[in-house]
Parts: C-alpha cells; sequence; structure tokens
C-alpha cells in the first residue's frame, strides 16, 4: 500500500477499532479517535518534505507524486487511479491538519459518542479521497462516501434544527451529485482511451482533447455539460444562489462539523472546478470566465453584506465565508499567474482562518448557551486569553497584513486588475464592508462594558487552545513567509493556466 491509500484509509480502518472499544469507554474512543486521526497528518507532513515543486502534474501522469495505479473493475476500465500535484497537495494537507484539530474539538461530545467519531473517521476518508482521485469514477465515490456521514453528523448531533438542516444539506448536495453523474456518464461515453479504445473514467484521458469524440466536440453540448458539472460544484462552494444550504448547515451543526464544512467541503467545489471542469473543458472556462468573475464579485458583496445584518456569530461567520469564497472564484476566474495561485491560496487560507473562527465561536457557545453577538460585551475582561486569539482570527478573516488571508487578497486583485478593471474595483468594496462588520463585531462581543451575567465566565482552556494555536502559527507563518506554500502550488498552477490558454 502507498503513501496516499495509507493516509486515505488509515481512518477508514480506524473506524474498526472505534468500533471495538466498549461504549461505556468514551474517553478511550475519543483517545482512539484522536490518535488515529493525528498519523495521517504525521505522514502527510512527511509526504510534504518529500514533494517534487518542479512537478506540474495536472494533465502528465509521469509528474504526478505518489502515485497509485491498479484495475479495479477492468470490464468498464474502472481503476484505481491516485496522486497528487501542487493543485491537490495543498488541500490533502490541510484535510489530515483540520481533521486531526476538529476531532479534538469534538471531546465535549456526550451522545453516541462512538456513532459519531466513526462517521466522523468515515468522512475523513471521503474527503482525503476526493482530493487524491485521478479516475472520475474513484472521484464520484469519494464525493458520495462524504455526503451520509455529514449527513448524519448534523442530522444526530446538531442543534434545535438539525433534521431540516441536514436534510436541506444533503437535497441540495445530491443535485449536484445527480448532475455530476450525468456528466461523467457523457464523458465516459465520449472519451477513449488511447492505448485500450474503450471508454474510459480516466480523467487524464478526459483533459487530452484529442480523445473526444465528435460529439463531445460540440459547442452547444461541450456548453451544457459545462454548465451541468459547474452546477455540482457551485452548489458545494456554495455560489450565489446556491448558498442558501450553507447558513442552515452551519448554525445547526456541532462545531467540529461546521469547522469541516467550512474549512475543507466548500473548498471542494472549487477544487472540482480546477480540477475536471477546467482542463477537460478550457474553452468553454474561457468563454464562461466573466461570467464567474461576476458571481464572484457577487458572492463577495452578498456575502459581506448579509454577514453584517446577522445578529448570531455563527450565522455571520457562515455568512463570511460566503465572501471570501468569492476571492477564490475572482482569482480562478483571470487565468493570471497571481489570480490563479491567489485562488488557491486564498482556499487554503480561509481553510485555517474560518476554522478557527468556528472553534472560538464553539468555546464562547459552550459557556454561554447562545451566540447572539448583541448578548456579549466587554469580554476581554472576564476572558482576556480567549478574546487574544479571537481577535487574531478575526483580523485575519479582515485581511490584515502579516497573515494569510492579506497574501491570497492581494494577490487574487493583482491577477485580476489587468483582466476585470472595474470589477476588481467593486470587489474591493468587500473589503471596505468586511472590515466593518468584523470591527463591529468585535466591539460588541469583546470591548466595552463587561456584561455582568459574563462576568465570572472560565477563560479558554488548554484543550481549546491546542486547537486554535497550531492554526494561529500557520496564519501568520504564512502570512509573513508564504513561499512554502507557493513553491507547493506554483508549478501546478503555471501549468494549468498555459493548458487553458492553449486552447485556440
Amino acid at each position: 500500500m502507498g503513501l496516499i491509500s495509507l493516509v486515505t484509509f488509515i481512518p477508514l480502518f480506524g473506524i474498526l477499532i472505534v468500533l471495538l472499544i466498549p461504549k461505556q469507554n468514551e474517553k478511550a474512543i475519543k483517545i482512539a479517535s484522536a490518535v488515529i486521526a493525528f498519523i495521517p497528518l504525521v505522514i502527510a507532513s512527511y509526504m510534504w518534505g518529500q514533494f517534487n515543486y518542479s512537478w506540474a502534474g495536472v494533465n502528465n501522469e509521469a509528474t504526478f507524486q505518489f502515485v497509485e495505479r491498479m484495475k479495479w473493475i477492468p470490464a468498464y476500465n474502472i481503476e484505481y487511479f491516485v496522486g497528487l500535484d501542487g493543485l491537490s497537495f495543498p488541500m490533502f494537507w490541510l484535510t489530515t491538519f483540520i481533521s486531526f484539530l476538529a476531532i479534538v474539538a469534538s471531546w465535549n461530545i456526550n451522545k453516541s459518542v462512538k456513532g459519531y467519531f466513526a462517521l466522523f473517521l468515515l468522512l475523513e476518508t471521503g474527503m482525503l479521497g476526493v482530493f487524491v482521485s485521478l479516475d472520475f469514477f474513484l472521484f464520484y465515490i469519494f464525493w458520495e462516501v462524504m455526503l451520509l456521514p455529514m449527513y448524519f453528523l448534523i442530522g444526530i448531533w446538531g442543534g434545535p434544527r438539525r433534521e431540516y438542516a441536514a436534510i436541506k444539506f444533503f437535497l441540495y448536495t445530491l443535485l449536484g451529485s445527480v448532475l455530476m453523474l450525468i456528466v461523467m456518464l457523457a464523458l465516459y461515453f465520449n472519451v477513449t482511451d488511447p492505448v485500450t479504445g474503450g471508454h474510459t473514467f480516466n480523467m487524464l484521458h478526459m483533459m487530452d482533447q484529442s480523445n473526444h469524440s465528435g460529439w463531445l466536440k460540440a459547442v452547444d453540448v461541450r456548453l451544457v455539460l459545462y454548465i451541468m458539472l459547474f452546477i455540482g460544484f457551485a452548489i458545494k462552494v456554495p455560489i450565489f444562489p446556491f448558498h442558501t444550504w450553507l447558513p442552515d448547515a452551519h448554525v445547526e451543526a456541532p462545531t467540529a462539523i461546521s469547522v469541516i464544512l467550512a474549512g475543507i467541503l466548500l473548498k471542494m467545489g472549487t477544487y472540482g472546478i480546477f480540477r475536471i471542469s477546467y482542463p477537460i473543458f478550457p474553452d468553454v472556462a474561457v468563454k464562461t470566465a466573466y461570467m464567474l468573475a461576476i458571481l464572484g464579485v457577487i458572492n463577495i458583496l452578498y456575502g459581506a453584506f448579509v454577514a453584517m445584518a446577522q445578529k448570531d456569530l455563527k450565522k455571520l461567520v457562515a455568512y463570511s465565508s460566503v465572501s471570501h469564497m468569492g476571492f477564490v472564484l475572482l482569482g480562478m476566474s483571470t487565468f493570471t499567474d497571481a489570480g490563479m495561485n491567489g485562488a488557491l491560496f486564498q482556499m487554503v487560507s480561509h481553510g485555517m482562518i474560518t476554522a478557527m473562527l468556528f472553534l472560538i465561536v464553539g468555546v464562547i457557545y459552550d459557556r454561554a448557551h447562545h451566540r447572539e453577538i448583541e448578548g456579549f460585551g466587554g469580554l476581554g475582561v472576564s476572558m482576556p486569553i480567549y478574546t487574544g486569539v479571537a481577535s487574531l482570527a478575526f483580523f485575519a478573516a479582515l485581511g490584515l497584513p502579516g497573515m494569510t488571508g492579506f497574501i491570497a487578497e492581494a494577490m487574487v486583485f493583482i491577477g485580476t486588475f489587468s483582466v476585470y478593471r472595474t470589477l476588481t474595483v467593486i470587489a474591493a468594496l468587500g473589503i471596505v464592508i468586511t472590515a466593518s462588520y468584523v470591527l463591529w463585531t468585535v466591539q460588541r462581543v469583546f470591548l466595552g462594558k463587561l456584561n455582568p451575567k459574563y462576568a465570572d465566565l472560565p477563560d479558554i482552556n488548554g484543550r481549546e487552545l491546542f486547537t486554535l494555536v497550531p492554526l494561529g502559527i500557520l496564519v501568520v507563518l504564512f502570512g509573513v513567509y508564504p513561499m512554502p506554500l507557493l513553491n507547493l502550488m506554483r508549478t501546478s498552477m503555471l501549468h494549468l493556466t498555459e493548458l487553458i490558454k492553449m486552447v485556440p
């Protein structure tokens, strides 16, 4: 078994260990789950050390790394084909990192503990599988594997409206999956394996336009398939107007699941566009780029304005995610070096920052049992350490220099300005709106007169700091010196950009 399979399936095998522990021994279940989630992080970190930054991957199997390939269902040319490049590795590593922290953040789960952690580990395998798959059928399997555990994790361990939120999440995501399934089948029957001459699910073969049938080369067919695939991914991002499942899911989900939703799952939509839509339909991607840029600007402004109007702290963070994912869309619509790298950098940066924000919301909810922004006030007096960590996260979300959010947004704007000058100026207004709601929130929650009701709230504890400090360190570290992350992704993003620009 190769390293990718080891990382991907350790959480799955770990479920057996969790299931073997008596349900009364909840502490052992939690410790075992944390250890199981820590091992993939260690292996993925080792793989980062071995990663060759000069190999592009994208559409060239020879330059993918840690490749594992074997026949799975030969009758239909379905393979177990996995590999990593600069596009997938940052998200692969981030998934192991955030999953481990989210497991630790789940320590206060007391209801059906065994089931919760078993489903969480299954979810981790699904997420990792999406980022490593190079066979469309395999990609789809992992994509679907994520759906079920997430449904139960929200529906069983969520808040008062958990059933409604879980069903809404399930139906929205399922609609996207069905559209993706239709496109996958259309591609399978219209792409030829250059070696065997048979149909194929191999994504790299699908990216080679010479393998496409005459039907698949028709302009209107390609546009329809691209749009269907785009909607499938847009629901996951989520892109306006497919975003309505997100606030409900975030508000009702337990803290750790909100962390996973915002930190990893939203990024799968934009990852899918990068990995599948762009290289398979580069001509349509170029023709529709301006529409994507407009959607990005709408996401930025709409998400920021709605976030400003929120009274629930968790809902505010949820809508801020809609806004920040708009920067990803804007950057990836430019097909410039800075814009494309900025978009991927923003995916990683937002994954870390929003994970911090949801953990911070979870800390105060555990103590005050509500999230009403106006209900707090002066928490800086009673919870000084918590206030310091929370301020770091909020200022990172604001895009303060010295943190990853600033680097990501600056790169997006550098890449966008030369292509969509007017849209860049309009999108920049999002920074002002973001600063407004972030500063207003910090003022209402942490500054001013202390609400006597919360004078005796205990400050953040060691376990909570354990989940937040590593994220804070990376947000500052990559904000001050982003090159380790940029070097990791740049060769692949440059190659993908050139691949798209080669389209006549």
